[in-house]
């Protein structure tokens, strides 16, 4: 993993139950669980950042014209 920085945190009673029950049902630490959570957290981040990314320009290809390859490469190409 490399450099770890530590950092202290604060949970509601019930989700650091749910936490340490997890990582004791997966033989993993608490810290593990966590830091799946949070990698688990940001790559949903990026998947809906992309959508929303991806809609944006879908919308603007279809205000063009632009609904398939063909006319992409006709717009390219002027």
């Amino acid at each position: 993993m490399g450099i770890a920085v530590k950092k202290t945190i604060s949970l509601p009673p019930d989700l650091a139950n749910e936490a340490e029950t997890i990582a004791r049902e997966e033989g993993k630490t608490l810290s593990s669980v966590i830091q799946d959570a949070l990698r688990i957290a940001r790559q949903d981040r990026l998947k809906r950042e992309f959508r929303e990314m991806q809609g944006y320009w879908s919308r603007k290809a279809k205000e063009k014209g632009i609904l398939t390859e063909k006319d992409l490469k006709k717009y390219l190409n002027k």
